[in-house]
């Protein structure tokens, strides 16, 4: 198995616990749940169970009923979600003393209409299982609005009985350098975090790849040829994950056309939802989903928090699937040398960077200094350019690592223009937040800095290298 070190250690402590346990795996679709899962608890489970997609009350227990009489040969065929809990009771019951792995994967499924499943779930939990010291009950899937609210949130019968949730995130750059090193890609750090910036880390999709082809080659046939496994992804995705998805598809397209992020009211604006819990649920679930952050701009409150955008595959959608007006097949290779590539790159690159802001950290030795992750954006002033900066690290020992990120396919030269950029962005930054801290420029990129009579500016630099570790 690839990466997953901390979710495995954690599923193997919580399955060794002396008591009975209720644990909830999620994750967006096609990030590797029940492969992970399965690779942990190996061929230990009593009983495993997976969720018919689109399927009725009726299918769903006769597949319950056929799956539980491969290891009950004894089972009676279920009328309810009740009697098919009572028969895995009585089957739970026979086995010898020792733990019992349940796990049910794709369990959205199984909650069809007016079946009932949840109570029956419930019941079967609180009225049995956590009674005993030795159910390990596994849940997942994908759907996860239905696994926030029906099980990790759930304000009803299961309120504060699931033990123990993991979520499973998606591949970190080193993770995904582990993947193609072990699947025979012959890929330089670069091209890796080209893919993990179009694909998001995500394992199905690295799973689609050819070891014969180019990263190029790849996404052209993926995303941009006659009937790609990727081109219908958009929604299938979201529709997976979302039982209502049109206002979470809203609420990215609407972020999708700010690189810094919008506020509750401007996402409100740009959408015409409603200002509702509904729309705070949403938030929620996309945050929880890693689709989208919150944070508050430096020197700001929480009234000024903005939502921003930070899943790549989505920006890539946005950016590049949106964009093949003419249905070039070979789309990602024609626009290589494009102003649109050179503006999804930079975007790409600055959340490829968030999403590795640990890395950064240890990077620049700061990983056991409390910090705050967050951007900045300057307030109109007469006479004054405008400036923004995409990525503050505020840190508690008195310092401010200002960073600037650049893309690029070698050694990044700082020009005459970028250094009266960057001059400019520290002067507003403290003219306007007249900050007490002390300033550090630090300069992320993929290859280093060129040495040139702009280079001393730079006082840290960051590689890609560095993100890989």
């Amino acid at each position: 198995m690839i990466g997953r070190e901390q979710e495995k250690e954690l599923l193997k402590e919580y399955l060794a616990s002396n008591k009975s346990e209720f644990i909830a795996v999620y994750g967006r679709r096609r990030v590797g749940k029940t492969f992970f899962v399965r690779q942990v608890i190996g061929g230990s489970a009593c009983f495993v169970l997976t969720g018919m997609e689109n399927a009725g009350l009726q299918d769903q227990l006769a597949n319950f009923f056929f799956t539980l009489r491969k290891y009950y040969p004894v089972a009676t065929h279920p009328k309810s979600w009740i009697e098919a809990f009572y028969e895995l009771e009585t089957y739970l019951e026979k086995l010898p003393d020792g733990e019992k792995i349940v796990f049910i994967d794709e369990l959205p499924w199984l909650d069809t209409v007016r079946s009932r499943f949840v109570g029956a779930l419930e019941h079967f939990w609180n009225d049995w299982a956590s009674a005993r010291k030795d159910i390990k009950l596994i849940v997942c899937g994908s759907a996860t609005s239905w696994m926030i609210d029906n099980i990790i949130n759930n304000r009803g019968g299961l309120h504060n009985r699931k033990t123990h949730q993991i979520f499973v995130a998606p591949f970190t750059l080193r993770e995904s350098e582990q993947y193609f090193r072990t699947y025979g890609f012959g890929y330089r750090q670069k091209e890796i975090a080209e893919c993990q910036m179009v694909m998001g880390g995500v394992a199905y999709y690295y799973s689609l790849m050819r070891p014969q082809e180019s990263v190029a080659q790849n996404i052209d046939r993926l995303f941009f040829a006659n009937n790609g496994e990727l081109t219908m992804e958009f929604e299938n995705l979201y529709r997976s994950l979302f039982k209502q998805a049109g206002d979470h598809i809203a609420i990215v397209t609407a972020l999708s056309t700010k690189a810094k992020g919008l506020t509750r009211k401007g996402i409100l604006e740009k959408t015409g939802l409603n200002n509702n819990k509904k729309f705070t649920s949403t938030l929620e679930e996309l945050e929880k989903c890693g689709f989208i952050r919150q944070y508050i701009p430096f020197d700001r409150t929480k009234r000024d928090i903005l939502y921003q955008l930070t899943d790549a595959y989505t920006l890539f959608h946005f950016h590049f699937v949106l964009g093949n007006r003419y249905q070039d097949e070979a789309y990602w290779t024609n626009s290589l040398n494009s102003a649109r590539y050179r503006a999804w790159s930079g975007y790409a690159f600055e959340m490829l960077c968030l999403n590795h802001i640990g890395q950064i950290k240890q990077a620049l030795g700061i990983s056991g200094v409390q910090s705050r992750v967050c951007s900045w954006i300057s307030k109109p002033e007469e006479g004054y350019q405008g400036a923004q900066i995409d990525l503050l690290i505020d840190r508690a020992d008195q310092t401010v690592n200002v960073c600037e990120m650049k893309f690029s396919h070698s050694e990044y030269e700082i020009t005459k223009s970028d250094e009266t950029s960057f001059e400019n962005k520290l002067a507003m930054f403290l003219r306007q937040t007249k900050t007490g801290k002390s300033l550090m420029f630090t300069l992320i990129t993929s290859f280093g800095l060129k040495q040139n009579t702009y280079s001393g500016r730079v006082q840290r630099q960051i590689t890609l290298a560095d993100m890989f570790k």
